[in-house]
């Protein structure tokens, strides 16, 4: 089953927020299939971000199923400070 590739409003400053403490971002979402919609390398570790813009709204069924199967780190993350302290990272 395919679904829609839609970026949430909070994607832009997430990225930015990343990048700016030294990290790199691979958006993955025009991907689909349930792949996360970034990966992000810091300090020589890759994480990949779920991003949702409110803390309500679920995964989706092809989202659960890729977080079954995936043996590396993957988060589910709804703001800035989120995505940091994912990777371990600080404000500056």
């Amino acid at each position: 089953m395919s679904y829609a590739r839609r970026i949430d409003g909070n994607h832009a400053e997430i990225v930015r927020v990343l990048t700016s403490c030294g990290a790199t971002v691979l958006d993955l979402s025009r991907v689909g299939c349930g792949c996360p919609e970034i990966c992000v390398g810091y300090l020589g570790e890759n994480t990949f971000m779920e991003i949702k813009a409110n803390i309500k709204k679920k995964l989706t069924p092809a989202q659960v199923k890729f977080w079954e199967r995936w043996k590396g780190k993957v988060v589910r993350i709804n703001s800035p400070d989120e995505a940091l302290i994912a990777i371990g990272a600080t404000k500056f």
